[in-house]
């Protein structure tokens, strides 16, 4: 017989990771994009949403945090959209690294391809393969596009950071060009790295972010607008993906501990996924030494650990009607 979990149990764990998270300590903003050295580190809040559309938020989930690296997510699933499982896995591939999000080594140990769209160079590789290739206006749309459907509203392109990222992206640039060397991005390295870095800036809040993980948590249905976004059959690749790699070289020691498949970015968000039960999003922005948010996954952990929840156990969980 499946344990029920009910919405006031849910806003009970949100609301006790709060208090006991909030005034937690530790890490650092992202120093070397000056955009974020400069957001108020003090800021944080936790959003939940559960695929009835029922939302539970605390905090400073309205503030309009940039995204970074948790749209490789949103990407990844406008390819799955695209050109299917396969094709994701023909073009880029769904290995971890086991190496930081930025880095080159990778690239040089697996030739063949990228590893994972969840990581700096395959992420760069996934814009190159958005369609239409060769149009970045178009493709661009469909970024927004696709990221609007997911968060269930629009994001909003937070031009500064837009500009900071551009300035400051030199490893980046280097990735885009030996991914060309290789014959492993699929479109105009310089076009795919703008698309890459704009997408990274934009403007998006915990509430948002949390719903765009129920949708995932949901087998691609917004919960909110009742919208499908993506066939059913695509939510374990991408639920698999997060699990692998999402907190890079700390995705093992993640998993151990959390049991809860997650992506973080170095804006401080992370989104969570249980499939079945809900999304959610933490949000703080010093960040660990490998670049995810300190307190954003202390809450996240308090949560699922407080709930009884891990993504790797038998027991039958269902949310109550």
């Amino acid at each position: 017989m499946a344990r029920t979990l009910t919405h006031k149990q849910l806003e009970t764990a949100v609301h006790n990771a709060y208090d006991a998270c909030k005034d937690l300590a530790g890490g650092q903003n992202a120093h070397y994009i000056p955009y974020l050295a400069n957001v108020d580190a003090g800021l944080f809040g936790i959003s939940l949403c559960t695929p009835d559309g029922h939302v539970i938020s605390v905090g400073d989930t309205a503030y309009r945090l940039g995204i970074e690296s948790v749209s490789k997510v949103h990407t990844a699933i406008l390819v799955l959209r695209q050109l299917g499982a396969a094709g994701l896995l023909e073009k880029i591939g769904a290995d971890a690294t086991g190496l930081p999000f930025n880095s080159i080594f990778a690239i040089l140990l697996e030739n063949d391809h990228p590893s994972t769209p969840l990581v700096n160079a395959g992420a760069i590789t996934a814009c190159s393969l958005v369609e239409p290739v060769g149009d970045a206006d178009k493709k661009w749309q469909a970024i927004v596009e696709n990221m609007t459907d997911l968060l269930g509203s629009a994001p909003q392109l937070i031009d500064e950071l837009y500009r900071s990222e551009s300035a400051t992206n030199f490893e980046n640039r280097s990735i885009a060009w030996l991914l060309k060397e290789y014959g492993r991005i699929y479109d105009d390295p310089a076009v795919s790295l703008d698309l890459y870095t704009r997408q990274c800036s934009l403007g998006v809040t915990a509430e948002q972010l949390a719903i765009s993980a129920a949708t995932i948590a949901a087998d691609g249905v917004n919960p909110v607008t009742g919208k499908r976004i993506f066939d059913a059959a695509l939510a374990p690749q991408i639920v698999s993906l997060m699990a692998t790699v999402g907190f890079y070289q700390h995705s093992g020691d993640w998993l151990y501990t959390a049991g809860l498949p997650a992506k973080t970015g170095v804006g401080g968000a992370v989104i969570g996924v249980m499939p079945g039960l809900f999304g959610l999003c933490a949000f703080a922005p010093p960040l660990d030494d490998a670049g995810n948010s300190v307190k954003a996954q202390a809450a996240l952990k308090h949560i699922i650990n407080g709930l009884g929840l891990n993504v790797f156990s038998n027991e039958a969980v269902e949310l109550a009607k």
